[in-house]
């Protein structure tokens, strides 16, 4: 008999326009190995006002009640990116679930963090529950969740006995990054529980976050109440079971005493996430700076870059010379651009100029691509006036993505901490070293001097001088030690970091199938 799977998450790169980082990918990727199993997956997303206007075919209005007042979504079934036998995309339409500001999906509030998202994501669970209560799905047999924005229909299943349904299904709750942990009120604000659930009875110790006793932590309610809880590699799950140090070591973030506990009680598990290594998109070699200037070009004719025409027109300019003149090494980096993945390069001013100075001895050029928080947008647009053999483009194009991963001959990826990774995955994929800080999923992946480069320290004086020693060793070796090199580019490319592999461990471990 075949399981019936739902996945709930924010994003899912398995259909267009729904992904900003690697939870996107994993909701993807997952789904397609579990229908190569035979299974039935439905996933589903919020809508966020777009993803059901085209190509969508509506399939059940949803009555539920939020606030304390009668309210109806809409179920929607969309086209997957690819027709897989066994998968079914969906997305669930309300009308005050917009597109955010962060990749159309999230909204930055500085003011009140999470305070929009927690009411999107309130919302969109609650809806979620009654489709479940529905069997507009089928009759579910696993519920697997994606970070703090879909723990609420936990809270739902705990305390709401309106969705008794859900307590005959078996919960998975993967934590994609616990840094985000979706943090609000529990009264007195419109963005609380008490606001969504006026009528509601429930047990705040089950809730609460250690820090802010007066607010629920949505990351810890997925961590508390979940039948499995997962994290996207084995060294994260050890990091996170610590207690942070920042900024010289981020660990459990206040939840390593829950995460301890979900261990002890057999609930926590550490697997590696995947990558595709089949049907990998080639293209053109030899054209990377050329293809740079062409989205230069076309970006110029936007209206909504906020740095307009003279960034582009100068980012234009040097790729040209670099064009006339090819660099003898290319090092890239390709990442939204957050605390998480840079903050080494914020701490520390003189990190970025220690990598270009090496970079001028050798003929050698730095190509960051990303978009993200505005801080570090303007650090490295003011950087990128300062150095010419730094290339920041400020901008999303998979076309560049694909060529960075093929063409560029070492991959720089200095997160302060994480998860998992993807970047390091697809680089290596492709014949490219990867130097990394060695820390979470990067220590999984990444072996110094056997498949790439990777640097640490005690505090983040060391670790920022480790960078850059071991930056100029990486390039010392491509140009000195050409037989070692390949060596290392072999190895890299020979790893095999399968969903296939991963997904047998969710079977056996988080699925108990």
């Amino acid at each position: 008999m075949k399981t019936n799977f739902l996945f709930v998450a924010a994003e899912n790169d398995g259909i267009p326009r729904c992904k900003a980082g690697g939870m996107g990918d994993v909701v993807r990727d997952v789904p397609r190995q579990i229908a190569a199993k035979g299974d039935i997956v439905n996933v589903i997303t919020p809508s966020y006002s777009r993803l059901h206007i085209s190509e969508a075919r509506k399939i059940a209005d949803v009555n539920f009640v939020f606030r304390g007042v009668p309210h109806n979504g809409e179920v929607y079934q969309v086209q997957g990116k690819k027709q897989i036998a066994g998968i079914k995309h969906y997305v669930f339409h309300h009308p005050d679930i917009k597109a955010g500001d962060i990749a159309h999906i999230y909204f930055n509030d500085p003011d009140q963090p999470f305070f929009t998202d927690a009411n999107v994501f309130s919302l969109f669970c609650t809806g979620v529950a009654a489709a479940i209560r529905e069997e507009i799905f089928g009759k579910i047999d696993i519920i697997h969740l994606h970070d703090w924005h879909t723990s609420m229909l936990l809270f739902l299943k705990e305390f709401n006995p309106k969705f008794s349904v859900l307590k005959d299904i078996r919960f998975v709750y993967s934590i994609h990054n616990l840094a985000i942990q979706g943090i609000r009120p529990f009264s007195n604000n419109y963005s609380s529980v008490d606001a969504f659930f006026p009528d509601l009875e429930y047990d705040r110790e089950k809730l609460y976050d250690r820090r802010y006793p007066d607010c629920i932590n949505l990351m810890a309610v997925g961590i508390r109440l979940a039948d499995a809880v997962h994290t996207v590699s084995p060294s994260y799950k050890e990091d996170i079971q610590k207690p942070s140090h920042p900024p010289h070591f981020i660990g459990g973030e206040g939840l390593e005493e829950d995460l301890k506990k979900a261990k002890k009680e057999k609930r926590l598990f550490g697997i590696l996430n995947g990558a595709n290594y089949s049907n990998i998109n080639e293209v053109e070699k030899g054209i990377l700076l050329r293809q740079c200037v062409r989205r230069l070009f076309r970006w110029l004719q936007e209206d909504n870059k906020d740095y307009k025409a003279h960034y582009l027109a100068h980012t234009g300019e040097k790729i040209t010379r670099w064009q006339e003149h090819n660099p003898d090494f290319i090092c890239a980096s390709v990442a939204r651009l957050t605390e998480q993945k840079f903050f080494f390069f914020k701490e520390n001013p003189d990190l970025l100029a220690g990598l270009m100075e090496k970079l001028t001895e050798v003929n050698g050029i730095y190509i960051l691509l990303g978009t993200g928080a505005p801080e570090y947008e303007s650090i490295f647009r003011e950087a990128s006036y300062k150095y010419k053999n730094f290339i920041f483009i400020n901008a999303q194009s998979d076309s560049i993505i694909d060529m960075l991963y093929q063409e560029s001959d070492l991959y720089l990826m200095p997160s302060q901490f994480e998860p998992c990774g993807i970047s390091q995955m697809l680089a290596m994929r492709n014949a490219q070293p990867c130097l990394v800080h060695h820390t979470g999923g990067l220590k999984d992946t990444v072996v110094h001097k056997k498949t790439g480069f990777s640097f640490d320290g005690k505090n983040i004086e060391e670790k920022t001088k480790n960078f850059v020693d071991v930056f100029s060793e990486a390039v010392d070796l491509f140009f000195n030690d050409k037989e070692t090199w390949q060596k290392i580019c072999v190895n890299a490319k020979q790893e095999r970091f399968t969903w296939e592999k991963s997904v047998n461990r969710y079977y056996k471990e988080l699925y108990k199938i």
